[in-house]
Parts: C-alpha cells; structure tokens; sequence
C-alpha cells in the first residue's frame, strides 16, 4: 500500500471517529452541573446591578425533563425540550414572590427567547437564539 492509500484512510477514519462521538459527548455537558449565570445580552443596566445578591443558576435534569434553579432571587422550575443543538424552555412553574429589582423579570423573560445551546472548549454554556448568544453560564458545581 502507497503512503499516500495509507494517509488517505488516516484522514478517513480520524475524520468517521471524531464526527461520530460529538454529539454524545455535547449532550452529557449539558446534564450533571449547576451552571451560574456570568452574561447576560441586552439589558442597559450593568449586569452586577441585575444580580446585586445572588446570580441565577440552573440545573438540567435528564429524567425529568425540566431545569430548576434560582433567577436571581426567587426560585423556580421549567420543562424543557432539547434535541441536539437545539433548546425550548416553557413556561415557568409558580414561584416564591418576593420582589428584587428588574434582573429577574428579564432573565426568566431571555430564557423564553432562547433556541439553542452550546458548550465551548472552556466548559461554558452559552444559551443562543439563532446564532445570537444571549446568556452565558459557568458551571458551578454538581448539583446537590
């Protein structure tokens, strides 16, 4: 066999193995971690006064198909759908109704907006609506 045959399947089979176990992997990210909020698009407010005491997080349960959390202030649980890159959150469960400035309506009202998700080299999550990234999250921790 020629160097060049040789080389050829190289490619081939490099190229079969590493576009073949992506989305597994890009799905696991997603699951298992609390992810805390560090950017949000947008707002024409500074996004440390949004989320003066406490940034939102959430966590993506698998089994059950919705992502709990906090939304800066006030805690609450959504259902979602996921299919590959692509993300719907519903409408948010009741709540605790405490009042904390603007950071919280404008999350929860973000979240609604969002249509995919991503999951870069660094290990954070980015939340996008068409191509356009609208919340940025680093994760955290696992969820407890």
């Amino acid at each position: 066999m020629s160097r060049i045959t040789q080389f050829g399947i190289l490619v081939a089979a490099a190229l079969a193995i590493g576009c073949g176990s992506k989305p597994q992997s890009h799905t696991a990210a997603l699951f298992g971690t609390q992810w805390e909020l560090e950017y949000l698009s947008g707002p024409r407010i500074a996004f440390e006064a949004l989320f003066p005491d406490k940034k939102p997080v959430l966590t993506f349960e698998q089994d059950t198909g919705l992502v709990a959390g906090n939304s800066g202030c006030n805690g609450y649980i959504a259902p979602f759908e996921h299919n590959g890159d692509a993300i719907k959150f519903g409408e948010p469960g009741p709540s605790t109704l405490m009042y904390c400035g603007d950071g919280e309506n404008f999350f929860r009202s973000t979240l609604q907006q969002i249509d995919a998700w991503t999951v870069d080299a660094d290990g954070k999550l980015t939340l996008l609506f068409g191509e356009v990234p609208l919340m940025r999250f680093h994760p955290m921790s696992s969820p407890e």
